[in-house]
């Protein structure tokens, strides 16, 4: 059910409501905790993965709706989650299943969420939400279930109080929030695979900035000793780490409101180190060569972007989770802006088909290079692998003196 008329709308104690900051209004039932929650409505495309995207740091602070209608049917396992937790700020679904078939099972998606106090809804006209959502652009709304829909005389709310509610909420542009999922200890992940129990080919710094787990995995599986530190750590310390190359993981927030990263990429790069970022460490190389974001209408969030590697003319089906994107021209090899082409030559080496957003940079005199997909995810199911090779192959060139650093 929806309603453009918040005077028309009916609800009772037992169903939830979302509402969104335009005034648009959804009732439904509860799913997941009861309470309430707010942030930025997103949504994702994935039909699989939900488990992966619930426990996607990039998500803190947003409401994700998704676009397949029926989730949870495969319940949930120890296996599959990005991170410690689930980071999104609320969930919408339209069908939540009633059972949970898969033999790796070891609970339920409703009971997940219950016990991670994630507020959801669910039987509402997703495909109306998500098609509102790509015409008018993500936006600030809230749920509200059980008590959250009662005053202080304990009858039903207003729907003007909820919306009062929801523009009370920061907006996703302005906020700074890599710190708050970044670990707060460093940990080390170690070779694995074939590499497993051997000396390490390379060792890697990789900043936590919102890290997905399989990342530095990635890197394990090529024979990298992979260093996750926290956001807070300063040059000196990543220097102390010895490392072969640096890397920038994705993370949650506006690139705009991450000076002291950009300051500590532009040291990673003044001192020479192959450098490798994904998602917001993608945004980050772009502002440390000096070009700028922009906050995209809707984003893109799912395992099906369609994009081109401008280098090889290849095209990767990729999985995305990113609400803003790097300004630069595509097409040409340009002098990166900051400080009259300090840092040389870049150019755009990937684009995405849908929309020619920028989706990944390459330097040409020093060893940098990011993409603002998800390499690490299995979309293609292995389309982007290569990019952890090209960082190996980078970390090799500088460390056997081919390349110039």
């Amino acid at each position: 059910m929806n309603q453009y008329d918040s005077e028309a709308v009916m609800f009772d104690p037992q169903d939830a409501v979302l509402v969104l900051e335009d005034g648009q209004v959804y009732v439904g039932e509860p799913y997941g905790a009861i309470g309430t929650t707010s942030g930025e409505i997103v949504f994702a495309t994935g039909m699989t993965g939900y488990q992966e995207t619930l426990t996607d740091p990039s998500y803190d602070r947003q409401i994700v709706v998704q676009t397949f209608p029926h989730i949870g049917d495969t319940g949930i396992n120890g296996e599959d989650p990005e991170s410690s937790r689930i980071w999104v700020a609320g969930y919408v679904v339209r069908d939540p299943s009633p059972n949970v078939s898969n033999w790796r099972a070891t609970g339920s998606l409703d009971d997940d969420l219950e016990s991670n106090h994630i507020v959801g809804i669910s039987h509402i006209d997703t495909r109306k939400l998500v098609r509102h959502l790509r015409s008018a652009g993500v936006m600030r709304a809230a749920i509200f279930s059980g008590d959250a829909l009662l005053g202080g005389d304990g009858k039903l709310r207003t729907i003007d109080s909820m919306l009062d509610e929801v523009k009370a909420t920061p907006q996703m542009k302005g906020m700074s929030l890599y710190d708050e999922v970044s670990t707060k200890e460093a940990y080390t992940i170690e070779p694995c695979g074939e590499f497993e129990g051997k000396e390490p080919l390379f060792t890697v710094a990789a900043v936590d900035l919102g890290i997905k787990s399989m990342t530095p995995h990635r890197m394990a599986e090529r024979g990298c000793r992979v260093h996750v530190v926290p956001s807070t750590i300063t040059f000196d310390e990543l220097q102390s780490l010895n490392p072969d190359g640096v890397f920038f993981s994705n993370g949650p927030g506006d690139p705009e409101q991450a000076d002291p990263e950009v300051n500590l990429l532009r040291q990673v790069l003044d001192a020479g180190y192959p450098f490798f970022g994904i998602c917001f460490g993608n945004q980050l190389l772009g502002r440390a060569l000096g070009f700028g974001t922009y906050k995209l209408k809707f984003g893109h969030r799912g395992i099906n972007q369609p994009v081109k590697d401008m280098t090889t003319g290849k095209i990767e089906i990729t999985a995305h989770n990113h609400g803003f994107a790097v300004d630069a021209p595509i097409g040409e090899t340009v002098d990166a802006p900051f400080e009259n082409g300090k840092y040389g030559k870049v150019f755009v080496s990937h684009i995405d088909l849908n929309d020619n957003v920028v989706e990944g940079l390459q330097c040409v005199d020093i060893p940098a290079f990011s993409v603002q997909y998800h390499p690490e995810a299995a979309a293609g199911p292995h389309d982007a692998a290569y990019l952890f090779d090209r960082f190996v192959d980078l970390m090799r060139s500088v460390k056997e003196g081919t390349r110039n650093a």
